[in-house]
């Protein structure tokens, strides 16, 4: 469980790309206000894409366009980095879900170890990602 006013961060590497408070859950997506950093803008239209394609229902699109959010980005939760996630950001809000706890090791990852994690989009089409 995650406690609300918690403190996400969003980097590459090791530059913060931006901060993510968390003000509202609801299983499975953790809401918050966004502050992005100055580094931000190089990763924006990435995200901008995303959530476009998610608009259209595009999902064919989908992974090709998250793959570069994916690899070039680390969502670290206050325990520390997320293995595996999924986060959109739009305006100043982002929601964001992942499995399991920090990354510790190789065997950290879940991937073929449960079922495909689904998401649901704004106008209720369910998805999943096709990697998961």
């Amino acid at each position: 469980m995650t406690d609300l006013d918690s403190v996400w961060r969003l980097m590459n590497k090791s530059t913060l790309v931006g901060t993510i408070t968390a003000d509202d859950s609801g299983m499975p997506w953790l809401r918050g206000r966004f502050l992005p950093e100055p580094t931000f803008s190089q990763f924006k239209p990435w995200f901008d894409e995303v959530n476009t394609i998610v608009e259209a229902e595009e999902f064919e699109r989908f992974d090709d366009a998250y793959d570069r959010i994916e690899n070039a980005l680390t969502l670290v939760s206050p325990a520390g980095p997320i293995a595996e996630f999924l986060l959109h950001i739009g305006q100043h809000r982002a929601w964001f879900r992942w499995y399991g706890e920090p990354a510790t090791g190789q065997n950290s990852s879940w991937l073929g170890l449960a079922p495909r994690p689904r998401f649901t989009t704004r106008s209720g089409a369910s998805v999943a990602r096709v990697r998961w």
